[in-house]
C-alpha cells in the first residue's frame, strides 16, 4: 500500500494543477482547515468529499478489557466526518 501524501505534496499537486505559487497553495488549504475547525460545530461541508460534523454521545455503561469490570463512559462531544455519496462512488465504483 502507498504512503499517505504528505500536506506538501498536496499543495505542490494544487500549485501545479491550479498554476499558482506552493506557498499559495499551502495558504488555501491551511485556511480551508481553519474554516473547518471553525465552522464544524454548524457542519462543514467539502463539496465531492464529506461533512465535518460535530455529534453529541449519550452515556453508555463499557468494560474495563483488563478486569472485565463496568465502568460508566460519559457523554462527550465528538467530530465526525460523514464521507459523501460521489466520493464513495469515485473511491469504490457503483454497485
Amino acid at each position: 500500500m502507498a504512503k499517505a501524501m504528505t500536506k506538501s505534496q498536496i499543495a505542490d499537486h494544487v500549485a501545479k494543477k491550479a498554476d499558482i505559487k506552493k506557498k499559495l497553495a499551502v495558504q488555501i488549504l491551511e485556511d480551508i482547515a481553519a474554516l473547518a475547525y471553525k465552522e464544524a460545530k454548524n457542519a462543514f461541508t467539502l463539496p465531492g468529499l464529506g461533512k465535518l460534523v460535530l455529534v453529541q454521545r449519550k452515556a453508555r455503561m463499557g468494560r474495563n478489557p483488563q478486569t472485565g469490570e463496568a465502568i460508566k463512559i460519559p457523554a462527550k462531544k465528538v467530530v465526525k466526518f460523514r464521507v459523501a455519496k460521489a466520493a464513495k462512488e469515485a473511491i469504490l465504483g457503483k454497485k
